[in-house]
């Protein structure tokens, strides 16, 4: 969709939007700083906000469609036998949102068959909502998004994220080849830089060590943008995808050959 009219939402849509929509209302009230803080298994922390806004976007999204699946952060999976399943990330960038970085969101998608056909990623303290369903366009605040048409990687924006993984393998020398080819290299990280992607203001997101709660939504969101988005070696997102290299058409089929097969 690009001539900037909204069709109607669809049920689905309507209730992950009203979800996020109060999970940004909840989270706005934790970031002063007044909430709790635990330590996960893998050493990752876990807030107060993260429970409480996860425990509210299931109680909504159940609430109205109580035999579908979901997949959360903090709760894991159920009724994995639906073909209907919800991935949430009620606060993804905790340590940020920790340190009262701004750069926390909330993330919310919808697969079905085991496809991704929605997705609302909510930059709380940007007053960003952006949304998209199959075939019906993404928007931001209600405005159509567009992928960028820079087809040369020497004029292209790349912005890269949790590089760890990349760092440690083979590909980084070509990572840095492309940095030294690019016209602009930033790392505005997490949502933020996936909503830029789909408004055509960047060209390119490289990010390795992500997760799928990290990401389904805003695939899809970038996808009805225009812009196409795989794993680093070009593969599929799936529940263990664990990188992005996201693009527009473009950019992607002249990226992908110089890093592909460095991370898994």
């Amino acid at each position: 969709m690009d001539d900037g009219k909204k069709v109607q939402e669809s049920q689905e849509l309507s209730v992950a939007l009203e979800a996020a929509r109060a999970a940004a209302k909840l989270s706005r009230r934790f970031y002063s700083g007044n909430f709790t803080i635990r330590t996960k298994a893998d050493r990752t922390p876990v807030t107060q906000a993260d429970v409480e806004c996860e425990q509210l976007i299931r109680e909504i999204i159940l609430g109205a469609f109580p035999d579908h699946g979901f997949f959360g952060e903090e709760t894991g999976k159920s009724r994995e036998d639906s073909s209907r399943l919800w991935l949430v990330d009620p606060i993804d960038g905790t340590k940020g949102f920790v340190r009262q970085y701004p750069f926390f969101s909330t993330q919310i998608a919808l697969s079905r068959e085991g496809e991704l056909v929605l997705g609302v990623s909510s930059g709380t303290m940007f007053d960003e909502l952006a949304w998209a369903e199959r075939g019906a366009g993404a928007w931001l605040n209600g405005k159509s998004l567009r992928v960028s048409n820079t087809a040369e990687i020497e004029n292209a924006a790349v912005s890269a994220g949790n590089l760890a993984s990349l760092a440690a393998s083979a590909g980084w020398q070509a990572y840095g080849e492309l940095v030294a080819a690019v016209d602009r290299i930033r790392g505005y990280g997490d949502f933020y830089h996936y909503h830029l992607l789909a408004a055509g203001k960047i060209d390119a997101v490289i990010e390795s060590d992500v997760n799928i709660l990290d990401i389904a939504a805003l695939k899809v969101i970038v996808e009805e943008a225009g812009g196409v988005f795989t794993d680093l070696n070009g593969g599929e997102v799936d529940l263990q995808t664990r990188s992005v290299l996201a693009a527009n058409p473009a950019l992607h089929a002249a990226i992908l050959p110089r890093i592909s097969g460095f991370v898994q």
